[in-house]
């Protein structure tokens, strides 16, 4: 009998807050069996979610408590109920770090502002592992207390029986079983007395309130401070230059050692191993979700991995010695079927954003294609009129935040995406290549701005488009 999962978090909600649920709508979970609501009444929002996976979810509530007493950023739960397998907990919004990157990283490249953003993950990670780590019931851990030598065995053999038999690199297996106890021998050396995060990257992180907040911890447990590291650095799809990364390793290393004693040079003999560690595990996500489930956004990551395997391996020799595996990230990397992965499933949809002044008039269709939305923003509550934001726009946190707040700007962009995805399903099933959405206000620069922004970062979580966006007021005046 099938789970009526929206009955069980209405329910909660309701006893929750003693009144009924106005609106619920999924929110999107990569490669995850949970299943998450925004649950909207009462002129407030929160996220609903279901995960069947009892323990996980213990895990999650658990860690989540313990680092809400530390202080550190992380969503605050409102209710649970643990044998119906939901919970509620704080709406962070839909802005992410890797949503950040992809928009601004590809007008501006990796400016001041988006390095600054990575230092801050950098300093809010080292507060999860070293404050966080302390006092942490690791009982409560799952599904293991440690990342201990079993967790990294798990590890390695998704990487070997996900992704290198099914991309049909050939290897012998009990060398490469060898190679995998001597890097496991090797890595239990390091310091694996703090928390280790498990998969902090930038999907992970929400931009909210102008702070950087933490989600997915669920898999959290004892372990090495390089991991976690090497996670946030390495992330593929965010693609950050090695210059920058090597700049951002530096700053973590001097905030980690004012958190606790570190020596710098004992960390980075075990930070490779642990990068390819996780890297490895990373290729067996690809694998599995990808080429085994059919998810084209897996698949496209597996180009971005194998130049990040090719960069680590660039750097010099390993302090361990791994014949079969280097063989095996040899082929990988000289694989021309691997580094086309992905591109025939590349987006064939652009969906070009704008944001506008009516009194500047509509914005000129340059794609020849003359279809799409355009939405007025004026019958929202305007931000222009009150003389504290007057001089900010859309992408300014204060205006952010009184829009935010608002119920019905919140139902507006609602609909907006769903009459936007709508579209996009069958522009994707018509084989189109343009999709144009615009916003229009009075002036163009408070609710137009905000809006188009909210509905990139929404399109984000989209893998099979390309999303352009352009505010036409704010580049008049740059």
């Amino acid at each position: 009998m099938a789970i009526d999962v929206k009955t069980r978090l209405q329910e909660l909600y309701r006893q929750w807050c003693g009144e009924p649920a106005e609106e619920m709508a999924p929110v999107s979970a990569d490669g995850s069996v949970r299943r998450y609501f925004r649950i909207t009444g009462g002129r407030r929002s929160i996220i609903g979610a279901f995960n069947p996976d009892r323990k996980e979810n213990r895990a999650f509530l658990n860690l989540s408590g313990h680092f809400h007493r530390h202080g550190l950023p992380v969503p605050e739960i409102y209710a649970s109920d643990l044998d119906r397998h939901v919970y509620l907990q704080q709406d962070l919004g839909d802005v992410t770090l890797y949503s950040l990157v992809s928009t601004q990283g590809r007008e501006e490249g990796f400016s001041d502002r988006l390095a600054g953003l990575y230092r801050q993950a950098l300093e809010t990670l080292a507060r999860f592992q070293i404050v966080g780590g302390r006092g942490l019931d690791t009982s409560e851990c799952y599904p293991r207390p440690c990342f201990d030598r079993q967790s990294m065995r798990w590890d390695l053999n998704y990487f070997k029986y996900h992704f290198l038999k099914l991309v049909e690199i050939p290897f012998e297996e009990q060398a490469l079983e060898d190679d995998f106890d001597t890097l496991i021998d090797f890595l239990m050396e390091a310091d694996t007395n703090h928390f280790l995060y498990r998969d902090f990257q930038s999907r992970n992180l929400m931009w909210f309130q102008e702070q950087l907040y933490g989600i997915d911890y669920q898999g959290g447990r004892k372990g090495a401070l390089q991991y976690d590291v090497a996670s946030l650095l390495l992330d593929g799809k965010a693609d950050l230059p090695w210059s920058l990364r090597n700049r951002l390793l530096d700053h973590y290393l001097g905030v980690a050692g004012n958190l606790t004693p570190l020596q710098p040079d004992a960390f980075l003999r075990f930070y490779r191993p642990y990068a390819l560690l996780r890297l490895m595990q990373a290729f067996g996500a690809y694998g599995y979700r990808g080429l085994h489930q059919g998810k084209s956004h897996f698949v496209a990551s597996i180009p971005y991995a194998l130049g990040t395997l090719e960069g680590l391996l660039a750097q010099g020799a390993l302090p361990v010695r791994l014949p079969a595996l280097s063989e095996v990230w040899r082929r990988m990397i000289g694989s021309d079927s691997l580094r086309r992965k992905g591109r025939e499933q590349r987006p064939g949809l652009t969906v070009h954003l704008r944001s506008f002044s009516y009194k500047q008039g509509l914005p000129r269709d340059r794609t020849g294609h003359g279809g799409g939305f355009v939405f007025d923003c004026r019958i929202l509550p305007n931000p222009g009129r009150f003389s504290a934001y007057a001089h900010l726009t859309g992408q300014d946190g204060e205006v952010i935040r009184f829009l935010q707040q608002d119920q019905e700007v919140q139902r507006f962009l609602r609909k907006t995406e769903d009459l936007v995805d709508q579209a996009v399903t069958h522009h994707l099933g018509r084989n189109f290549t343009d999709l144009t959405v615009a916003f229009g206000c009075t002036g163009g620069r408070h609710r137009s701005v905000f809006c188009a922004e909210r509905l990139a970062a929404h399109l984000q979580s989209r893998k099979d488009l390309r999303v352009d966006l352009h505010h036409r007021e704010l580049a008049a005046l740059s």
